[in-house]
């Protein structure tokens, strides 16, 4: 298990990339995540619904991580913790680079954890919890405080 869903986010990273230098990849985006999954931050919890108006949201998401210079995402480490014969817990370290308004590039590192679900070789993301990515940006120069 852990080899495939070590391939299914490096492809996840692959599709972040390739949509942060061209046209948004929404419906790639969206086949990695379950029907119906959570998304957990500090700001709340919120269902989603993998559906057309989420695939809208995705290409939405990409415009605005354009428009304040992000230029890639890399996994730096991946860990996979099995829960059972389906399903995992993965806490994958990013390393994200921007481009700053005022001056040069400046690289952030923060991770995120997701819960996956993987049956018949197909792995979808069903809930993942991320930190505060807006006080990152500022704290690092990428957005105004």
């Amino acid at each position: 298990m852990k080899k495939t869903i070590e391939t299914f986010f490096r492809r996840y990273e692959a599709t972040f990339n390739e949509s942060l230098a061209g046209a948004p990849k929404a419906d790639a985006t969206a086949e990695a995540f379950a029907d119906d999954f959570l998304a957990v931050s500090p700001q709340g919890v919120a269902p989603g619904k993998n559906d057309e108006r989420f695939r809208e949201v995705i290409a939405q998401g990409y415009g605005y991580y354009r428009a304040i210079g992000t230029e890639s995402m890399r996994i730096v480490t991946l860990k996979t913790t099995s829960l059972d014969e389906y399903h995992a817990l993965v806490r994958v370290s990013w390393l994200s680079r921007y481009k700053r308004p005022d001056s040069g590039e400046v690289e952030i590192p923060f991770d995120n954890v997701y819960l996956v679900r993987t049956v018949d070789g197909a792995t979808k993301i069903f809930a993942y919890i991320t930190g505060d990515e807006q006080k990152a940006l500022q704290e690092n120069g990428v957005l105004p405080q």
